[in-house]
């Protein structure tokens, strides 16, 4: 069962690299708004990213990641 899983698996890998390297070697530019959209994309992630970061140090260093203390 794991063998066919894995074959399965390599397949779809394969596929997905024949279709994204036919779509790189294609010579189409680019329109204005496609960088635009990109541009924004990226800042959004950037801001997510460094968003959920400081999220994670903030309630490591206030306690919040510690297990509650049960009263005896």
């Amino acid at each position: 069962m794991r063998i066919a899983i894995s074959i399965g698996l390599l397949v779809l890998l394969a596929a997905v690299g024949a279709y994204a390297y036919q779509g790189l070697t294609v010579d189409a530019p680019v329109p204005a708004y496609g960088i635009v959209l990109f541009t924004i994309g990226i800042a959004l992630l950037i801001v997510v990213g460094v968003g959920l970061m400081g999220l994670l140090f903030y309630s490591s260093r206030h306690g919040y990641d510690e297990p509650p203390h049960i009263k005896q």
